[in-house]
């Protein structure tokens, strides 16, 4: 019996751990030199949420579950029920196959099949392999079916800088402006400069606090085309996450679990989006699969 989380696979190099889940080819534990970056879960553990899953084949949120494409209206389940949204695409609980296994590499594949409210078949392959300068993570979409497929992806880690919980860390995020959203749904409402919104901006590094985030950024401030968000304790340790802009978007939430006090603000999501919230109706950045073409966007998780 295989543990609830599916397969296990490990990778290791140049002093990090990667353990990656079959089940939604997620990303279960990272370290460098022992020391955790992302919040793990254990392998006979059903993955709580969305941490570590790669999303797809969209980020986020779809209002309602409704989106129209080529001229046809299509329903999704509501997977966020509380807030009657489709949430986070529909990869997150598929078991996924090993296409390559190395030391310091994996390759895993599934196929989205044609079903209710997305009647696209889209392959995709999630590649991890870890370098000298961290863990990258690619996210490799092929149209197999007859008709074109909107399509977007992202992942989902939840970064730890170190000891502590969110308020205790310093964040940099080089956005200038943030997608506000509704407060009971977190619909999209529209994109605003961070400097009207102030607790939002932190395009200079500054310690999080009680601030709480569940926002898309975007307008990033790229050095050679990567843009880099970092999550540090006082001493100036902790992990970044860089991405090209083939991620124009990154999601950003506190986790605030307030009911929960064990995981109440213990890392920070950060998750690179190939396009914002509700992309399917807004048509913002979204990606059109012609059959037969490919996508593909990657992003890469580093020890501070």
């Amino acid at each position: 019996m295989p543990p609830r989380s599916g397969r296990q696979l490990r990778i290791t190099g140049h002093g990090y751990e990667a353990d990656i889940a079959s089940v939604g080819a997620s990303l279960r534990a990272l370290t460098f030199d022992g020391r955790d970056l992302v919040v793990p879960f254990d392998a006979d553990e059903v993955r709580p949420g969305y941490r570590g899953a790669t999303l797809a084949p969209w980020p986020n949120r779809i209002v309602d579950g409704r989106y129209r494409f080529d001229g046809v209206e299509h329903q999704l389940a509501l997977t966020e029920p509380a807030r009657a949204q489709a949430l986070h695409g529909l990869l997150a609980w598929v078991e996924f196959e090993d296409r390559l296994v190395l030391d310091d590499r994996i390759a895993l594949a599934a196929v989205i099949e044609p079903q209710t409210g997305y009647p696209f078949r889209i392959e995709v392959e999630v590649e991890y392999r870890l370098e000298a300068d961290g863990l990258r993570q690619t996210v490799t979409a092929r149209n197999i079916g007859a008709d074109a497929a909107p399509w977007g992806t992202g992942p989902h880690p939840y970064l730890v800088a170190g000891p502590g919980r969110v308020d205790d860390w310093t964040l940099t995020l080089p956005a200038s402006e943030v997608l506000t959203v509704t407060p009971d749904r977190l619909s999209p409402v529209a994109v605003e400069p961070v400097t009207e919104h102030p607790e939002w901006d932190f395009r200079d590094a500054r310690t999080i606090g009680d601030v709480f985030i569940d926002h898309a950024f975007t307008q990033l401030t790229r050095t050679e085309g990567i843009a880099e968000v970092r999550l540090v304790t006082a001493d100036g340790a902790g992990v970044g996450l860089a991405w090209d802009e083939g991620c124009p978007w990154v999601q950003v939430h506190t986790a605030d679990t307030p009911a929960v006090p064990a995981t109440h603000r213990i890392g920070l999501a950060v998750e690179p989006m190939t396009c914002p919230p509700d992309a399917f109706n807004s048509g913002v950045d979204l990606v059109t699969l012609a059959p037969g073409a490919t996508h593909a966007a990657s992003w890469r998780l580093f020890a501070v």
